[in-house]
């Protein structure tokens, strides 16, 4: 049985609709619960694709979060060994970082529903080829990232323009939520509230709840295209 590698920053950002997929493919998911103190290990030999989850912390925490040292060694060893490779939020900083990238807050924030649109390699893209250019996705984030040499931009949005890159041949980092679940948004809303406080009169939690009433059901469709054929790459 194929075991997919999944560090974990929080015990609320999960795999969402990701899981359904590994379920459905008989692939095994192996947790590194980082907030729990568990170690990330130091070479991927048994794992045939790693998965790295969103969290509140910076991806230039090292200081605060010393395993984020260990998380960029580990995903630069991925990408130069072509093992599968998919970043949500945080992850996808990382992914930027490892790949000698810079992260750094932005402007403002993206909290809520938000267009994206496809770039021309996007649209060429073996993941991301057959959604629409122009869609809405879940975001919450604050910073973003420059886009590393060599790696390909494939998304932006109005506000944050680097959201979605392929580095190497099978690494993605995404920046937006392209697994989360109903549930999912109304617990973050609830987990963050002093954040969402903060933001009063620009990102109203009501607002968020009820678009993602209209746009869920879509982000599914384009989810279970995206991690089917992302997961598509460990038999090729």
């Amino acid at each position: 049985m194929s075991k997919a590698l999944v560090l974990q920053h929080v015990a609320h950002e999960g795999l969402g609709t990701i899981y359904s997929e590994l379920v459905s493919r008989k692939i095994r998911a192996e947790y590194v619960r980082l907030y729990m103190g568990q170690e990330v290990p130091a070479e991927l030999d048994d794992y045939s694709c790693l998965i790295i989850m969103g969290g509140p912390m910076g991806a230039y925490d090292e200081e605060k979060y010393p395993y984020i040292t260990d998380e960029l060694k580990l995903i630069g060893q991925a990408l130069e060994r072509d093992i599968p490779v998919l970043g949500i939020c945080l992850g996808a900083q990382l992914m930027a970082r490892a790949a000698g990238s810079v992260v750094y807050q932005g402007d403002t924030k993206e909290i809520g529903w938000y267009g994206l649109s496809l770039t021309a390699d996007g649209l060429k893209d073996p993941l991301f080829g057959e959604l629409p250019e122009e869609m809405t996705v879940f975001q919450w984030h604050g910073d973003t990232f420059d886009v590393p040499e060599g790696a390909t931009l494939l998304a932006s949005s109005l506000r944050f323009p680097n959201q979605l890159l392929r580095i190497g041949k099978n690494g993605y980092a995404l920046q937006f939520h392209l697994e989360v679940m109903d549930v999912m948004v109304r617990e973050w809303i609830d987990l963050n509230k002093v954040e969402l406080d903060a933001l009063k009169g620009q990102i109203e939690p009501r607002v968020i709840i009820r678009e993602t009433g209209a746009h869920i059901a879509a982000l599914k469709g384009y989810g279970e295209k995206v991690f089917s054929a992302f997961f598509d790459l460990i038999e090729n």
